[in-house]
């Protein structure tokens, strides 16, 4: 059967080179001064909705994602790994969004969106590390959802067969569609680019990259209609102000502290069995471990 899928994925600060800039004084991320990365169990989500399009001839991808302009880089890394399309929730009101305000933004955008069949998302985003946002998008939508997956083994008949992989072990549950499906970072790595989609997709672009164009690229958007990248405000997503951004968002930051770890002593040890075992001994009497 063919699916319609929809992927949530985010655009990200790369929390590897986080600085005294990472955030701002009002406690939110400070995009601007840190790189940005597609996150990285998002990837893992779109593969699983990749495979799915293999095993399932006729099935369409659409990338939903939230954030600044620069955020549509999210969607076109998912048109060079073969995803159909995608749609970019960008406005100034939506910024300093909480996971609440996100999800109800993002649930917003898929009914805007029409008829769907699975929604995957990331299990969590590395720059809040909740796993609300998926969970939340389900409520929203008053659908089923199946949190920790591994792999979609498979879908037949409107139902989706699916590995979660637990703290303890492994369960393989049955869920009907429409589903919402957390993917976990132990699921398979997302396939690399396409060079043939690079050169098919690498000039799409939303409305706003394209405000300073000149007339001669204006004419290849006009003739090649899939380089249109879709652009939402919260007025195109029919969004209650009250419900996004800041004003939205109950969950305050109080306060930031940058800890530091700094070693205050060594011990260095050989490599025999006795000093191994003495330092085990030594950290079991100090409660570090056991």
């Amino acid at each position: 059967m063919s699916l319609k899928i929809i992927v949530l994925a985010k655009q990200v600060p790369d929390t590897r080179n986080v600085g005294k800039d990472a955030m701002t004084a009002e406690g939110t991320v400070n995009r601007a001064a840190l790189p940005a990365i597609f996150n990285p169990e998002d990837l893992n989500a779109l593969e699983q909705a990749l495979q799915l399009k293999e095993q399932n001839p006729g099935t369409t991808i659409s990338l939903l994602t939230m954030g600044p302009p620069r955020a549509a880089e999210i969607i076109r890394e998912g048109l060079f790994r073969g995803a159909d399309g995608g749609v970019l929730l960008t406005d100034r009101a939506f910024a300093g969004a909480d996971t609440l305000a996100t999800s109800y933004a993002l649930a917003c955008a898929v009914k805007a969106m029409g008829e769907f069949d699975l929604i995957l998302g990331g299990r969590q985003a590395i720059d809040g590390d909740t796993a609300q946002v998926g969970p939340q998008v389900a409520e929203k939508l008053n659908i089923a959802q199946v949190t920790y997956a591994e792999k979609i083994e498979k879908i037949e008949n409107g139902e989706s067969t699916i590995k979660r992989r637990l703290e303890r072990g492994v369960e393989v549950v049955k869920a009907k569609l429409p589903l919402v499906v957390t993917v976990n970072g132990t699921a398979d790595e997302c396939r690399p680019r396409n060079a043939k989609l690079i050169q098919k997709y690498k000039y799409a672009k939303t409305n706003s990259e394209k405000q300073n164009i000149d007339v001669s690229e204006q004419a290849l958007y006009e003739k090649r209609p899939y380089l249109n990248l879709t652009e939402w405000s919260v007025k195109d997503v029919e969004a209650d102000l009250e419900q996004v951004g800041l004003s939205g968002s109950p969950t305050k930051v109080k306060r930031i502290e940058n800890v530091i770890f700094q070693a205050k002593e060594s011990k260095q040890i050989s490599d025999s069995d006795n000093d191994s075992e003495e330092l085990v001994k030594e950290l079991i009497a100090n409660h570090t471990i056991g």
